[in-house]
């Protein structure tokens, strides 16, 4: 067992600094010029090795993508939890939807999602197939694999969420190639744990939390993730317990309360 922040007036006014929409996180149009950049260059590998390391390998080869673009996905939307549930149930590492997506991708069991590598080959293969829907337009296509291709058209505006979302993994891209602002990766996440702190309705706050954190604790490691819908959580990044206690010890002089919780890893 670990301590956990509880949400008090510290966490509020820190929350209460960001503006009422994203600022960190591109608009649409930024993120569609990010990722035709990123679709231009030479696939980069990601900085660091990851947890089902030869199951991204693997697919990816498979599929003509690149190994960092799976591994942003899985990332954002499992934070590489292979028995992650939503509430729109879908599954595992690349949260599949069962059962329209799971079956259409071959699966005939939903158990079969919460195997690692074949749920890594088949939101491989499911972002292949959109990305020739679209054209190679990576935008659309991330925003179809969140909304689903029935929501998505090009040429037409993309409802905001699913632009968020395109933004949202983005964000990951960066971290996973070591690009990404505030505190970079420094160790394997293989041996990356974390312990929850708060969670958010709206990511512009989780979002904005972590940045003033961060500025205000430099060398303190924090992320936030995608929970479900209006669920962000944010998370304290450690790799050993010297770490962990250092980040409560930072957090508790701040203004918070800290009470047990079980860490995640």
């Amino acid at each position: 067992m670990v301590k956990r922040a509880l949400f008090l007036a510290a966490v509020w006014l820190y929350a209460l600094s960001a503006p009422t929409a994203p600022g960190a996180t591109p608009v649409s149009a930024d993120v569609a010029a990010a990722w035709r950049r990123f679709s231009d260059q030479p696939a980069a590998p990601p900085a660091i090795p990851v947890p089902f390391e030869s199951c991204f390998e693997d697919a990816a080869a498979a599929q003509g993508l690149p190994v960092a673009l799976l591994v942003a996905v899985a990332r954002g939307e499992s934070n590489f939890d292979p028995d992650a549930v939503s509430s729109a149930n879908a599954r595992g590492l690349m949260q599949i939807q069962w059962p329209e997506t799971g079956r259409h991708l071959g699966f005939r069991q939903v158990a079969e999602l919460h195997q690692p590598c074949r749920n890594v080959d088949a939101g491989a293969r499911y972002l292949k197939e959109l990305l020739g829907r679209y054209g190679g337009d990576l935008h659309l296509a991330l925003a179809a694999y969140n909304y689903g291709p029935g929501r998505i058209r090009a040429g037409s505006d993309l409802p905001a969420g699913a632009a968020w979302y395109s933004g949202y993994i983005y964000r990951h891209l960066q971290y996973v190639l070591g690009a990404g602002g505030g505190e970079s990766p420094a160790r394997d996440w293989v041996g990356d744990r974390q312990m929850d702190l708060v969670v958010f309705r709206a990511p512009y706050r989780a979002e904005a939390f972590v940045e003033t954190l961060q500025q205000r604790m430099p060398g303190i490691r924090l992320d936030w993730f995608r929970q479900d819908v209006a669920r962000f959580r944010v998370v304290l990044l450690y790799a050993s317990r010297a770490e962990r206690e250092a980040g409560i010890r930072r957090l508790t002089a701040a203004g918070f309360i800290m009470t047990e919780a079980k860490a995640n890893g």
